[in-house]
């Protein structure tokens, strides 16, 4: 009986397997990919195309590297561009601390003009798109991009001239970038937070299922108009998915533009590490819901696929089971591709952030040794956020009540 149910459970677990095996096989092709794409297309700015773009900075306080951060946006190397930093009060610290780095840098910044706007308190949206939506309001006639940046990202002076590129051709309606958690300090939630967005980033390419994220991004002026994204963002908490939901339902792409993967300067904790990942998601599982579900089955299944399979081979050796060895082949696959995956991402930032490469060493090993652990963050995150619609964002509570509908409960404290 034992040997029958044994072959019963081979002939059954055989093709499942096969098809384990073969799904990382093409994962890894579309690692390699991604990376072939990415290492190739970081330094070429492209055609002479030089819109005259609005960019805009929204504020909040001050971020870790805050005088960083706002220096590279002031110094980007663009020829006709208007820049303005937005923040909801004057109260903010971050105003007096604007004005002071626009003083001690105006005579390298090549912006048109660069303004300080005071947007206001937020009602029937998120804080962050009220103030996108001022600055949107305050656009000159002739400007024909959009583009965003957040105020704790660090950008590369030609970032703005890479990220305008791939608006010019049709198929794209939107172009983005995306951030880099470079540690601040090596402590464990640190490298953890930093491994896990990478393996994020690593999933962006040559691909129709790029999302956009708003602290790297940009939309022409008519295809903001087209979609009604003002609309949308008037009633909503995420500038990026919704964003990301305009476009593709005007039958566009996002363009992802490696050279637009920027560094982002911080160190966290393990309880703001998972307060993070959990807005993240909620917010994707009420905007984007078929994402949410994607993100949620690919953490179970890398999961389930490695360790899972290891408990099966291991019950299999302890019962002496025929070809016992065989049933390591899928773990074994599984650890091979994530590693290897792991391994190209952080060559890939490398090559993209020379000069961030050597406070990314802990970060890179921890990614690449740990690659296989990080994903049970990953999905611890994801399953918090499968219940609850309330988050709180820059010290400010939302209650998410649809894709575009939110709900402001309070100013919180800030944390």
């Amino acid at each position: 009986m034992e040997t029958g149910t044994g072959a019963m459970f081979a002939r059954i677990y055989g093709p499942i397997a096969v098809l384990a095996v073969l799904s990382q096989v093409l994962l890894l092709w579309h690692a390699i990919r991604n990376y072939r794409y990415a290492v190739h297309k970081a330094r070429r700015i492209g055609s002479g195309y030089r819109p005259c773009v609005l960019l805009t900075v929204p504020c909040k306080g001050i971020d870790q590297a805050f005088d960083v951060n706002i220096t590279s946006i002031l110094r980007q190397d663009y020829p006709a561009w208007d820049l303005h930093f937005v923040v909801q009060d004057k109260a903010d610290p971050a105003h007096a601390r604007l004005e002071a780095l626009c003083r001690a840098h105006a005579s390298a910044c090549s912006a048109r003009t660069v303004r300080i706007l005071v947007a206001g308190c937020a009602e029937a949206c998120s804080q962050k798109i009220h103030n996108l939506l001022c600055s949107c309001r305050e656009a000159a006639t002739d400007v024909d991009v959009l583009a965003f940046a957040d105020s704790d990202a660090c950008l590369d002076p030609s970032w703005l001239a890479h990220l305008v590129s791939p608006v010019r051709r049709e198929p794209f309606g939107a172009a983005t970038g995306y951030r880099w958690f470079v540690p601040r300090c090596n402590n464990l939630a640190s490298l953890a937070l930093s491994a896990i967005n990478a393996k994020v980033a690593g999933l962006l390419g040559n691909t129709p299922f790029n999302l956009a994220w708003g602290g790297s991004m940009a939309i022409r002026m008519d295809m903001f108009q087209k979609t009604g994204l003002a609309e949308i963002w008037s009633r909503a908490v995420s500038d990026d998915l919704c964003l990301t939901y305009a476009v593709k339902k005007a039958r566009r792409k996002v363009a992802f533009v490696p050279a637009c993967l920027v560094a982002s300067y911080e160190a966290t904790t393990w309880t703001r590490l998972f307060e993070f990942g959990r807005r993240q998601f909620v917010i994707t599982r009420v905007t984007l819901p078929g994402s949410w579900w994607f993100a949620l089955v690919s953490a179970l299944y890398a999961v389930l696929g490695l360790w899972g399979t290891l408990g099966v081979a291991v019950v299999q050796a302890w019962r002496s089971a025929p070809q016992a060895a065989w049933y390591f082949a899928v773990p074994a696959m599984f650890f091979l591709a994530q590693l290897v995956r792991a391994i190209l991402r952080q060559r890939m930032i490398t090559r993209i952030l020379p000069e961030d490469a050597a406070r990314m060493t802990a970060a890179r090993w921890a990614d690449i040794l740990g690659a296989s652990l990080w994903t049970w963050v990953l999905l611890a995150c994801i399953l918090s956020s499968a219940v609850g619609r309330t988050i709180t964002w820059r010290g400010i509570r939302y209650r998410l009540v649809g894709r575009t509908a939110v709900e402001r409960l309070n100013a919180a404290e800030p944390t």
